[in-house]
């Protein structure tokens, strides 16, 4: 069997060393247009940082090395201009000798990946404006930086890579700013949580403008402003990290099926339209575990899921690629964010009966040095009473709740089935009850009833306005407000009402939940928590509250 593979990095080499794997007599060719085949391109805004001191170790494997290893034949600075599906074969041109080549096959593998995005911008070809796609783009960020050409820097774009790469040039002392067009930084999380990263980053010394467009770069010869729908922006260098989009325009006369920005559309077991042409990586729509509707989402971590699928499919086995959930994690100055599954706002849209609920936890023991506090928001569905999505952030090991999230969403489970489950815990590591679960508890506790709250963003909209603020803390934290401590109340509160609306505060939560409960018993019951208390929410207190 002749199998062709368009691309290498995650997908193409995984695909590529699993058949060989398993079938070392199939004959396995790979086509990639660059120099390098497999490389770790999430690190490279941490060789930019000197994080990953050696420029080899961002290469997993030179062709020539991945060739020895695994059998399969690579040819590199090859690109394939078009696909013939009837004739089963690939035009490509040799970028080195400008020599044309047909190559045939019995199957294909398409994993043309994705290109950054290049906005027609005047200015973008000047020298000191980077992209961060491929080592080389790293490389020349590092060596410019070191040389002391540098010193301020404009990013633009507040996704991952651009507040990553932010991070590192801020490490190394340099005076960086992010821009972004959108409402806020970190596409794909809820508003408050994006708003709480971006106060986290200002603390660090890193300037963020959301709703600020990329107009012309100016520089005599290189980069010497920005000029933005906001203001001009001295900088040095402009580092451009605003999305991708998938590789597939020599796909355009082939009748393979493309979707709406490109990419192109596979079912379960990765085949395209087309018999014998399978599609897999940042050049592929997949399916979204929770709605079942096509979604593009370029991570290596599916790309290397996925390949390593197509790969058994190929040499006979019958797996299935379900989707993926969207699940990210990104590490940032002082503060992780991780998520998974639906937002709010994405939930309501695909028409679940939607609840949410924001918790501040400790990461471990409280006692135990280095707690910190974690930001659990949780979005499930009433009537199914399932997870549908996760979002936290704080300076502990965010990923750990964003998997176990992962494994509640992927496999369908209840939150009554997770809620009371062995999690591990020692102080160094845990909580005696899992934060996880902390936040489960919380989310039945409002399906149930038994807890009544404002979640942050109700706050923020002004829901809360008519109630009157309850500092609940363990000890007066909100000057301007009445200050009632649960240990020292078995009876009603002196000077309040029993029907006055009382919107109960303190620094993460727990302690207002408790009064809450304390007051119903004596005949309050038009209490609100505020979720997440105010190490999450800056609380405005109004004169005459």
């Amino acid at each position: 069997m002749n199998i062709l593979v368009i691309g290498g990095v995650a997908a193409g080499t995984k695909v590529a060393a699993k058949l060989k794997r398993d079938n070392y007599d199939c004959n396995v060719k790979i086509l990639t247009k660059g120099k390098d085949i497999s490389y770790a391109g999430c690190g490279l805004p941490y060789y930019v940082g000197n994080v990953i001191e050696r420029e080899e170790d961002l290469i997993v494997n030179t062709p020539e090395k991945f060739s020895k290893l695994t059998g399969v034949e690579v040819l590199t600075e090859v690109e394939v201009t078009k696909v013939n599906p009837k004739e089963k074969t690939v035009e490509a041109v040799n970028l080195k000798t400008n020599e044309k080549t047909t190559y045939s096959y019995d199957k294909l593998v398409i994993v043309s990946g994705a290109n950054p995005i290049k906005p027609p911008v005047e200015g973008i070809d000047l020298e000191g404006v980077y992209f961060m796609r491929t080592p080389e783009d790293a490389i020349q960020l590092r060596a410019a930086v070191e040389a002391g050409e540098i010193k301020r820097v404009v990013v633009v774009g507040g996704g991952f890579i651009g507040l990553e790469i932010a991070e590192n040039l801020k490490a190394q002392g340099l005076v960086v700013c992010v821009i972004d067009m959108a409402e806020q930084i970190l596409p794909g999380f809820e508003a408050e949580i994006a708003n709480y990263v971006e106060n986290r980053l200002a603390d660090e010394g890193i300037v963020v403008f959301t709703k600020t467009a990329l107009e012309a770069i100016n520089g005599d010869g290189r980069v010497e402003k920005v000029q933005t729908s906001r203001r001009a922006i001295k900088a040095d260098a402009v580092v451009l990290s605003i999305g991708v989009r998938p590789n597939t325009r020599f796909l355009a006369d082939s009748g393979i099926e493309l979707g709406p920005n490109g990419a192109v559309l596979v079912n379960k077991n990765l085949e395209t339209n087309i018999e014998d042409i399978y599609a897999v990586g940042d050049c592929v729509f997949i399916t979204n575990l929770v709605t079942g509707k096509n979604t593009y989402a370029p991570m290596g971590s599916v790309a290397n899921i996925a390949g390593r699928i197509l790969g058994q499919n190929l040499n006979g086995g019958s797996l299935t690629y379900e989707g993926a959930l969207g699940t990210s994690v990104v590490k940032l100055p002082g503060i992780n964010a991780g998520k998974t599954g639906l937002t709010e706002d994405a939930a309501k849209e695909a028409g679940y009966d939607v609840i949410t609920v924001t918790v501040t936890v400790d990461d471990k023991a409280h006692y135990y040095p280095g707690a910190s506090p974690f930001i659990i928001k949780m979005i499930g569905d009433k009537n199914s009473r399932k997870l549908l999505g996760l979002q936290v952030v704080g300076a502990g090991n965010v990923d750990k709740i964003v998997d176990m999230a992962v494994m509640a969403i992927g496999l369908g489970a209840k939150l009554d089935e997770i809620q009371n489950l062995d999690y591990a815990y020692a102080p160094p590591f845990s909580t005696a009850i899992h934060p996880f679960a902390v936040a489960v508890n919380a989310l039945l506790n409002k399906i149930n009833g038994d807890m009544v709250s404002i979640t942050p963003r109700e706050y923020m909209e002004g829901k809360a306005e008519g109630y009157k603020i309850i500092d609940a803390s363990l000890v007066p934290s909100i000057k301007g407000v009445p200050y009632v401590d649960i240990a020292k109340t078995h009876s009603q509160l002196d000077g309040i009402d029993k029907d006055e609306k009382l919107l109960l505060v303190c620094d993460k939560g727990k302690r207002a939940y408790m009064l809450q409960k304390r007051l119903r018993h004596f005949g309050y019951n038009n209490t609100l928590v505020l979720e997440g208390g105010r190490i999450f929410t800056e609380i405005e207190v109004e004169e005459g509250n």
